[in-house]
């Protein structure tokens, strides 16, 4: 195992290059050093709360260096999902304003109100499956909608399995969270499609070129990020700048390849390599 040998970067966002709306200090000499060996570094996130234009405008704004070919999302892979086993039939969705549009905009039949202070007549209507991203607009009658579906058994899609999202003020439910809450309420799990699926890095492949072995998944979770690379066959990287901690490590199953702090820990061994 080497990392002279890595031409692929696939980065997790939250908790391994900032922290809710602090960049850290690390993260732009790590993708400058990406950039000048003559690398690509692509962006990977389970959060689907976002569009991929909301994500590009905060790299942005960050000053990360970042084009819609260097950022795939979970609502991205879903899409993808979506029309390869439904095609145009109608899929109910619920999530945030920005993932249900851009579901919609990807050419899916989406039938979801966004309007859902009131009960939606949408719920009435024959759907071939329901789709769930993290929502950060979550109210009650969301959640009634999701139940009154899920009790007539249709197909059932998340976007991603992590319990929490990390921010500058400690942890939120993600959507595995809401997931879980669904599923004390009607029994019913869905099938996510986010990582530890394989997903988001087969799409990162096929996009840029390079082989498993160039390629290297970053990422702060062991559950998802680490696993993510091990499912795939890719050699992965745990960053403890975010979820994951040694005794987290120590006391699971899933190990990843290579164990750094942080990015900046992890540009001092690539640098090393030169």
């Amino acid at each position: 195992m080497s990392l002279s040998n890595k031409k692929l970067f696939l980065l997790d966002m939250d908790g391994t290059i900032y922290l809710g709306n602090r960049l850290f200090d690390f993260s732009l000499p790590f993708l400058n050093y990406i950039t000048k060996i003559g690398a690509k570094y692509i962006f990977m996130t389970n959060n689907s709360s976002k569009s991929a234009q909301q994500y590009l405008k905060k790299l942005t704004g960050m000053s990360i260096p970042a084009t819609p070919g260097q950022l795939i999302t979970s609502t991205h892979a879903t899409a993808i999902y979506l029309k390869n086993q439904y095609g145009n039939k109608p899929i109910y969705a619920s999530g945030t304003s920005a993932f249900i549009r851009e579901l919609s905009e990807s050419g899916l039949n989406i039938v979801s109100s966004l309007d859902t202070s009131i009960p939606s007549v949408d719920i009435d209507k024959p759907v071939a499956a329901l789709v769930m991203g993290y929502d950060t607009e979550l109210n009650f009658q969301k959640l009634t909608n999701l139940c009154i579906l899920l009790n007539k058994g249709i197909d059932y899609i998340a976007t991603n399995p992590d319990l929490t999202c990390p921010t500058e003020y400690g942890y939120v439910p993600d959507c595995g969270s809401i997931a879980q809450i669904l599923k004390n309420a009607t029994g019913r799990e869905p099938l996510f499609i986010g990582k530890p699926k394989t997903a988001l890095p087969e799409i990162a492949l096929e996009r840029s070129g390079f082989s498993k072995a160039e390629a290297l998944i970053i990422g702060d979770r062991l559950y998802t990020d680490i696993a993510c690379g091990i499912n795939a066959g890719i050699d992965t990287a745990l960053v403890l700048s975010g979820e994951s901690t040694i005794t987290d490590l120590e006391a699971g199953l899933i190990k990843p390849t290579y164990v750094f702090q942080d990015l900046g820990q992890l540009l001092k061994a690539l640098e090393e390599c030169d």
